[in-house]
């Protein structure tokens, strides 16, 4: 009887899926309103409200959040984009590539590691310009940044893109035929990636926020626990996905990038604490003017 049972609810779910959305795009009129551009323009929006909060309780202006979001978003997306065209070449400069599709961002293809890159070297600048020191914006917009990663890839499942491997599991993504891969048959369920990476990314948001409440952070330190949390997640989903992708010694490119970010951002954890500098603005600035 237990055996029967057993069977009928695994046969149950088994049965259950993740649909993808049937559309990802509306129109008023002639102007197109596309779920991926929308989905990350509300992350970028929330990243920005919560770092304000944030950057206020470290005893910075809030208002300079505004002036570095401004150039770090132009920044970190057109870093994102030429880090996906780099790394992904073939579509746009391979045999019948399109060199015009590099500019259709709404079709996706940004890289969050391309984005943080040019995104943080926008910020440094901008707030060196101003006197300011790094490391305290950098704890304070760290978090909200992995929360607007986690928002973003909802603009994933709506693209019905970035998918993993096939699986029976009952958590299976749906793809309907106009986006499934080649050589896969109508109804084959892939491992939602999109929801892993979005868990994973809470999950670790949910930490940083628990220890930097509990412990005593030194400057940049939260930053690079957010860069060791981020790359640690996308290592093991990376090797998940199946879409079209560049290999080095016959792993992703973009494995090899986790691990690289990773090995980076714990380095970097290290030598910011053993600089020991505040990631509290007024403490950064004091520390400053006694070593002037």
């Amino acid at each position: 009887m237990n055996a029967l049972i057993a069977s009928t609810i695994w046969t149950q779910l088994v049965d259950l899926s993740i649909p993808s959305p049937s559309q990802g795009v509306w129109y008023l009129g002639p102007i197109p309103f596309r779920a991926y551009g929308m989905i990350i323009a509300t992350g970028m929006l929330v990243a920005v409200y919560l770092t304000r909060l944030r950057y206020a309780r470290r005893g910075g202006d809030p208002e300079v959040v505004y002036d570095v979001a401004l150039f770090a978003i132009i920044f970190g997306v057109l870093g994102a984009r030429l880090y996906h065209v780099t790394t992904n070449w073939q579509p746009y400069f391979g045999k019948d590539g399109s060199l015009i599709e590099i500019l259709y961002i709404w079709h996706g293809g940004l890289a969050i590691m391309g984005g943080v890159l040019a995104g943080s070297a926008a910020a440094l600048l901008v707030l060196r310009r101003k006197g300011l020191k790094f490391g305290p914006f950098a704890d304070a917009v760290a978090p909200t940044i992995l929360l607007a990663q986690a928002m973003g890839r909802f603009g994933n499942w709506f693209n019905q893109e970035l998918f993993g491997q096939p699986t029976t599991l009952p958590w299976g993504l749906e793809i309907d035929d106009a986006h499934l891969p080649a050589g896969y048959a109508s109804g084959t369920l892939f491992h939602p990636t999109f929801l892993y990476e979005v868990l994973w990314n809470l999950s670790v948001v949910a930490l940083i926020l628990y220890l930097d409440k509990k412990l005593t952070f030194k400057g940049g330190q939260v930053m690079f626990l957010y860069i060791m949390g981020y790359c640690f997640g996308r290592f093991w989903i990376e090797m998940i996905r199946i879409e079209p992708a560049n290999y080095i010694l016959g792993v992703r490119v973009n494995v090899w990038a986790a691990a690289v970010f990773f090995a980076v951002g714990a380095v970097g954890f290290y030598l910011a604490g053993k600089r020991g500098a505040s990631t509290f603005v007024e403490s950064s600035e004091k520390e400053e003017k006694n070593v002037e």
